[in-house]
């Protein structure tokens, strides 16, 4: 059934139901509903004592490379409160920030445990001055940390790089930085021959980019920076073809070879800047009697054995040609 026919046979049920509804009524109930709310809040408002219980995410600060932490460490602080009902509205209303630990500060003077008044000041950071700290966890934070061994690793790339269609990479992606500095234990430095970036894809490039990508994690190993730039070179490049004649070398003296056909296409990229510097003599295709005349199928792969550096993915057509040797003529 449609839509148009479902709403058409309920519409009038629906419209004799409203009209039967006594709206004077609902609308006095909603606002003494309102009302009630109102006085709740107010007398919620001015109650003492009222008690709260927050989670307070905690972030870690001036954490030295070389170090790792011997205890797991929290990311979540519980706290329990109590304050009149008008501060406890507000920190349920409020967006909690992180509880910063600084642990470069904490643990100077080989403290290795944040308790006691140190901790509960940084916990009445976040709170109102009236407010009654009833209790938190965990009750203490170990910042323990044991010296790691460190190993400089090239960085790597895994993944795919592709570009729109009249651009290629110009040249070898290089990163910035080119190496990392790797901190962890002798036996998991010794396995790791470089710094392997997270599997990434960058799709159809069109110029040249300096983008971020990750290094990727290594369970027991710290990375210092833990993410990198890889700098991807983009040219524009268009494509020509040049025909080239097809030759043979180390021919006997009293031979002579004929290829059929004579010549080849090569067809290949070229920046716009070295496209009208390339010209057909740069190319050759010289093939070599003494690998091909035993061929009893009577064909050879044609291969380029000249080509201007500047060129990529060069192709040849057709990719191989028939062959047929004559005896010279003594005169």
């Amino acid at each position: 059934m449609e839509v148009k026919a479902i709403i058409k046979k309920w519409l009038p049920g629906i419209k004799a139901f409203f009209s039967t509804v006594q709206w004077k009524n609902v609308l006095a109930f909603l606002f003494f509903l309102v009302l009630a709310f109102i006085f709740w809040l107010m007398l919620f408002f001015q109650k003492e004592n009222v008690e709260g219980t927050y989670r307070i995410p905690l972030k870690y600060t001036n954490i030295p490379d070389d170090v790792v932490f011997d205890n797991p460490l929290p990311s979540f602080l519980e706290v329990s409160v109590a304050d009149n009902g008008a501060q406890i509205f507000r920190l349920d209303m409020r967006k909690r920030d992180s509880l910063e630990i600084d642990v470069a500060e904490i643990t100077e003077g080989n403290n290795t445990v944040l308790q006691g008044d140190q901790y509960r000041q940084l916990i009445r950071n976040q709170l109102f001055p009236s407010t009654t700290i009833r209790g938190y966890y965990p009750m203490n934070i170990s910042l323990a940390t044991s010296k790691l061994q460190n190993k400089e690793l090239p960085v790597i790339f895994d993944g795919e790089i592709t570009t729109s269609r009249a651009n290629l990479v110009a040249d070898s992606a290089t990163f910035i930085p080119e190496v990392v500095m790797a901190y962890g234990s002798q036996q998991s430095l010794d396995k790791l021959k470089g710094a392997v970036t997270e599997y990434t894809v960058f799709k159809n490039l069109k110029a040249t980019s300096q983008l971020p990508v990750k290094i990727n994690n290594v369970e027991g190993v710290k990375f210092i920076p833990s993410q990198v730039d890889i700098y991807i070179p983009i040219r524009e490049y268009t494509e020509r073809t040049i025909e080239v004649p097809i030759t043979a070398t180390h021919i006997p003296s009293n031979l002579d070879v004929k290829f059929f056909p004579s010549r080849a296409n090569v067809t290949f990229s070229v920046t716009l800047d070295e496209y009208k510097k390339i010209v057909p003599e740069d190319f050759s295709i010289k093939l070599d009697y003494r690998k091909f005349h035993s061929n009893e199928d009577g064909r050879v792969v044609l291969e380029l054995t000249d080509a201007p550096s500047s060129i990529i993915n060069p192709r040849i057509s057709p990719t191989s040609v028939e062959f047929l040797f004559e005896s010279k003529t003594k005169r």
